[in-house]
């Protein structure tokens, strides 16, 4: 793990927030204060034109370029998320980092969480792969995006109604992602953080800080404040508010049952 580590910026400074008290109860604030937004969006909602932003948008792939099926009904348009939800992917890492494996990647995701776990679709919005292709998860999500707004999902459970979850290949739960990877998260993050005009160090969550879970493992959660950071240089802010390192600790929430099992993703009064 110490090799890994070495790729990302250990920068400190003295503001660290109490991540604790930044969970849940944060959350259900956060989530009040949006709670008429969560409401679906009517066709003619679609039709507004996305604001001009500074922010470059990655290179996202669609569901056509990596061969999605049709899923078994159409995603519903919801308001703009308030929280960007972190999660690993609970599948092997892999050392292909070719295009072609990100493809079969979501392939394989797509299949897991329609014909094993009954899902109309792929859970979350969006995909990254450990060779750092970004693509489109759930079907709308990147017309949705385009336009400010968001799709449900199912990939946070109780949550899918605010939050826009981000699968990255893998499991970290003693080792950290690849460079590509981080890289691609990062622009990723900083992309939609300008998009949706949200704080990094405010929106960006890890899956545990919602449910029991040890999502996106112990060793990815640990470095969050460095993402959030490091989103947040790359939007241009002053890095007198970076938060401070975390220690890597095991946390013996519930990990992986199987492969793909990150958590809870849909909740008893949540469509999947």
């Amino acid at each position: 793990m110490a090799g890994a580590e070495s790729a990302f910026d250990r920068r400190e400074s003295p503001a660290m927030p109490d991540t604790s008290s930044f969970g849940r109860r944060h959350f259900m604030a956060r989530a009040a204060a949006v709670a008429g937004g969560a409401a679906l969006l009517g066709a003619a909602d679609l039709t507004r034109s996305a604001p001009a932003h500074a922010y470059t948008k990655p290179r996202v792939y669609t569901r056509a370029e990596w061969g999605a099926r049709p899923p078994t009904s159409p995603a519903q348009i919801i308001a703009a998320p308030d929280h960007l939800v972190v999660h690993h992917m609970a599948f092997p890492n892999s050392t292909d980092y070719s295009l072609s494996h990100a493809f079969q990647l979501s392939r394989d995701c797509q299949d897991l969480h329609m014909d094993t776990n009954g899902w109309a679709d792929t859970g979350q919005q969006l995909t990254i792969s450990r060779g750092g292709y970004v693509m489109e998860g759930r079907n709308r999500s990147l017309e949705a995006i385009g336009k400010g707004a968001n799709v449900m999902g199912a990939q946070t459970a109780n949550e899918n109604g605010h939050t826009l979850g981000i699968e990255n290949e893998g499991t970290y739960t003693s080792v950290l992602p690849p460079t590509a990877l981080w890289n691609a998260l990062v622009q990723t993050l900083a992309w939609l953080c300008d998009d949706y005009g949200l704080d990094p160090h405010a929106a960006i969550v890890g899956h545990r800080d919602y449910n029991s879970t040890e999502c996106p493992g112990d060793a990815l959660y640990a470095k969050l404040p460095q993402l959030r950071n490091d989103v947040a240089t790359a939007l241009g802010a002053s890095p007198l508010r970076a938060e401070r390192a975390t220690p890597y600790v095991r946390s013996n929430l519930p990990g992986p049952r199987r492969r793909g099992d990150h958590g809870p993703a849909v909740g008893p009064r949540e469509g999947s």
